[in-house]
């Protein structure tokens, strides 16, 4: 029988897939909705990956088709984790994130793209 931390663990793997371009770690959420049911588990599983040092991360929401407010809460603390040190651009948002992003302004706050290739560039890599 799995421990905790074993299926905590697992059900964290389950929700990002994570690759490498050059220094950049990109993120991509494997889920749909990224909403009060998964953000906890979305931001530790994102924060693990800060941990082990990677500090230029894009997010690539091209498989979520919906963000509630707690989703987009994970999305701010993985920015303040980043801090000054990172940097973090997010791409592929579809029309109903990036009306939430607008919404809230956060639109101001994160380097939001429409491509993987425009992230890229703009994160300066």
């Amino acid at each position: 029988m799995a421990n905790q931390a074993e299926r905590t663990m697992a059900a964290e793997q389950e929700l990002i897939d994570i690759s490498k371009n050059n220094e950049v770690t990109i993120i991509r959420p494997r889920i749909k909705r990224l909403d009060a049911t998964v953000a906890l588990a979305f931001k530790e599983a994102v924060l693990k990956v800060i941990a082990t040092g990677e500090q230029v991360l894009v997010l690539n929401l091209d498989a979520v088709q919906f963000m509630d407010s707690s989703g987009l809460g994970a999305v701010v603390s993985v920015l303040k984790a980043l801090g000054s040190r990172g940097k973090l651009a997010v791409c592929n948002a579809n029309g109903a994130l990036l009306s939430l992003f607008k919404l809230t302004r956060m639109d101001k706050v994160f380097t939001i793209s429409g491509s993987m290739e425009e992230a890229m560039q703009q994160l300066g890599t």
